[in-house]
């Protein structure tokens, strides 16, 4: 086993690290993989928020100010949650590409 190190953290107490671990974490453009994505109808939608606490990816922004929902393309995988949480069926799921 590696040695024992302390390392100062954002709490007030040293925590223990043993051995190699991973501190950064990069994301990658996982969106490409998406076969489907949500469209939204936004004479439906209400802003309720609730497409966004349901993404699994925290890739959808609703702003109740009036500014229209945002989709980070990058990182949706379609995976549809969203259009089945919302409440006054605002979202559907059309095709990302032609179909072939």
């Amino acid at each position: 086993m590696s040695t024992q190190r302390e390392t100062p953290t954002s709490t007030p107490a040293k925590r223990r690290i043993l051995g190699p671990c991973s501190v950064v974490f990069t994301a990658a453009n996982t969106g490409s993989w998406r076969l489907e994505r949500p469209q939204l109808d936004e004479s439906k939608c209400i802003r309720c928020g609730t497409c966004a606490r349901s993404c699994p990816t925290d890739c959808i922004t609703v702003s109740r100010d009036g500014c229209p929902v945002v989709f980070d393309w990058y990182y949706c995988k379609g995976c549809g949650i969203c259009v089945n949480e919302c409440p006054k069926n605002a979202l559907s799921l059309v095709k990302e590409r032609g179909e072939h």
